[in-house]
């Protein structure tokens, strides 16, 4: 089974937000449309790591031999290292 394209999962989060902002824009709720913006732009970078992750993650699955496997763990760990 193969995981659901990046781009769809952005869309939904894009979707599920720009809905509930349009809601508070048409409430004239500016202070709700300010959080909403920053949560979006939050949990958008937020999930855009964890698809990294479960992309570098399902590459060394599909890795062909074990040293191919080690390598790519070793580029998932120095993407994932904190700076």
């Amino acid at each position: 089974m193969s995981p659901r394209p990046r781009e769809r999962i952005l869309e939904n989060l894009e979707r599920i937000y720009r809905e509930a902002y349009d809601r508070a824009k048409g409430a004239g709720d500016q202070e709700r449309m300010f959080q909403l913006d920053a949560a979006y732009q939050r949990e958008q970078l937020l999930l855009e790591v964890l698809l990294d992750i479960r992309d570098g993650l399902h590459a060394v699955a599909d890795a062909p031999t074990a040293s191919s496997a080690l390598e790519k763990l070793e580029a998932l760990r120095r993407l994932t290292r904190l700076r």
